[in-house]
């Protein structure tokens, strides 16, 4: 191409903007639209598997292809009519098994989808593993040694604990990995690790059962003899073993959720040993049968029953101990003013956390339905408000209508769920400042922080009212430490610390301050007024300051 040429398409070509122009201009941040308006977008490399979607969807598909499996495997054994009875017995511990695992982490509850998944898990992906996986093992071994009798045996009591622990602690893994945060302590892994072993046991009980109900079809016994026998055994004698089992995991794992960062050796040492544990005690209980006719019954009795005790006992251990966290840690904000001083007592006890929300929810409805004040004539009864003509029956309680009483029950839903919220983020602030003693709260503690902060702030005019109450009514709050009613000057202990969110100096309101109004009966913050005083002995002087020229006698002296 010749010099001409090049010259006289560079001729033909737009101008480039100049960059001093546009600065002296100031339209290099002006001119840009906003991103609705985007033409152009940046295109994503290797950002697939971040897209949550994609994340969402892939796993629901995987659980619900194992699912499918996992029935037609299960049919396939032990035929449509077995399935079925096997499926409406194995059922029966499942709502048990999951109530107390909810009721322990009901402190700082987990979310459900992470519960959901981890019984699923349990259910469907773990299950189908460990049937194939088992399976397999055992043709091998008979294969290899020609002995079926020694194969199943030996399956059972050293192939099965393996696999099926090491399906069941990949529920628990996933949901420490990837979800970090809502996983912070032995009672957040001892859930997980129920849940999961539960749906585990679900299926497998299915599977039992439903062979034992076609046995019992084949000799005409009916429901008599193998069904019920083992359904005593799983389902009444034996309904915690498998989540006993992966519990040990599931502790391990929630010691590491809370070792410090730079512990490496601590973080994946315990999780090892934990999964160890699991599967020497499914051994053990895999092969008691092993032991002579009584062995079972020994291991039962001598083993399992101390073991799920102890663990118990951990579980039950480490939710106070969560509690007593509220009341150590909470404190330095109320110091600060984010919190009242009573706040913690109440924060620290689930009996009062639930007293909170009912008394939120019983003011916030009468309130909404009766006025800000109760009812219009509510004072009409009171020596200090009523009128001389003010009785009979003209001045009765008018009703109240039914849109009133049906916003005062919406109002009041909504004062509860608002004290439920505040306690979930209060919760969650004391384990994040426990996290940052510990050094394992991460890098982004302090955004945390303040909003969690933000979000008390913003529900603290309906929760620090009930939650004072609660406190004092629960015994929680004891007298020498109970706020003053009222304070003439502000005190140091009320002042809105420098932070953000923090607008006005806080000022304890006044409990029955609407839509709070005071339930009858004396107030919880003042005592009632002592009764007259009255002389016990009739024989001592009444006078508690005599004087001596009018009782020449001296006080407390009888008369003669």
């Amino acid at each position: 191409m010749s010099d001409g040429s090049v010259q006289q398409q560079r001729q033909s070509q737009p101008a480039v903007p100049s960059l001093e122009e546009q600065l002296a201009g100031g339209e290099v941040l002006t001119a840009v639209p906003d991103r609705s308006q985007w033409r152009y977008r940046p295109r994503r490399v290797g950002m697939l598997w971040r897209s949550r979607t994609l994340r969402v969807v892939a796993v629901f598909t995987v659980l619900a292809l194992c699912g499918l499996v996992i029935l037609a495997l299960v049919r396939d054994q032990t035929g449509t009519h077995g399935f079925l009875v096997g499926l409406g017995l194995a059922v029966l511990p499942v709502p048990v098994l999951m109530t107390a695992f909810r009721w322990l982490d009901r402190v700082e509850p987990g979310p459900w989808r992470n519960m959901l998944f981890a019984f699923a898990w349990g259910a469907c992906a773990a299950a189908l593993v460990a049937i194939l996986a088992n399976s397999f093992a055992t043709r091998w071994i008979a294969t290899a040694t020609a002995d079926p009798g020694s194969a199943d045996t030996l399956g059972a009591t050293v192939i099965a604990p393996v696999v099926e622990e090491s399906a069941k602690a990949a529920a628990v893994l996933l949901l420490f990995l990837f979800r970090r945060r809502e996983f912070g302590g032995i009672v957040d892994g001892v859930v997980v690790a129920g849940f999961t072993a539960t749906g585990f046991a679900f299926t497998e009980n299915i599977l039992y059962l439903g062979n034992a109900f076609g046995e019992d079809q084949q000799l005409g016994s009916g429901f008599a003899s193998v069904t019920a026998a083992t359904f005593f055994v799983r389902a009444v004698m034996s309904p915690f073993a498998h989540p006993l089992f992966t519990v040990l995991t599931g502790i391990g794992f929630g010691l590491a959720a809370s070792s410090a960062r730079h512990q490496r050796v601590r973080r994946l040492a315990l999780p090892l040993l934990g999964l160890l544990l699991a599967m020497g005690m499914h051994a053990l209980w895999n092969g008691s049968s092993s032991f002579g006719p009584y062995g079972f019954y020994a291991v039962y009795g001598a083993f399992m029953v101390p073991a799920f005790g102890l663990v118990t006992w951990l579980a039950v251990w480490a939710r106070l101990r969560e509690l007593r966290t509220l009341g150590i840690e909470l404190p330095e904000y109320a110091a600060a003013g984010w919190l009242s001083p009573a706040e913690p007592f109440a924060l620290s006890s689930m009996r009062a956390r639930g007293m909170a929300r009912d008394i939120a929810r019983r003011r916030a409805t009468a309130a909404a339905a009766e006025g800000p004040y109760g009812r219009p004539h509510s004072h009409a009864h009171h020596p200090a408000y009523a009128p001389a003509h003010a009785h009979g029956p003209a001045h009765a309680h008018p009703p109240i209508s039914a849109a009133a009483r049906k916003e005062g029950k919406a109002r009041g839903r909504e004062a509860a769920r608002a004290v439920a919220e505040y306690e979930s983020f209060a919760t969650s602030l004391a384990f994040l400042r426990r996290q940052a003693r510990r050094g394992t709260a991460g890098p982004d503690f302090a955004e945390r922080e303040r909003e969690l902060l933000h979000h008390l702030w913003q529900r603290k005019e309906t929760a620090r009212p009930a939650l004072t109450y609660a406190a004092q009514a629960t015994g929680r709050l004891r007298p020498r430490s109970a706020p003053a009613a009222h304070r003439p000057y502000p005190h140091p202990a009320y002042t809105q610390p420098a932070r953000p969110y923090a607008g006005q100096p806080y000022s304890p309101p006044p409990y029955a301050n609407p839509p709070y109004h005071p339930l009858p009966g004396p107030h919880p913050l003042h005592s009632p007024s002592p009764p007259p005083h009255r002389n016990p002995n009739p024989n001592r002087n009444p006078n508690p300051n005599p004087n001596p020229n009018s009782n020449p006698q001296g006080y407390g002296q009888q008369k003669g």
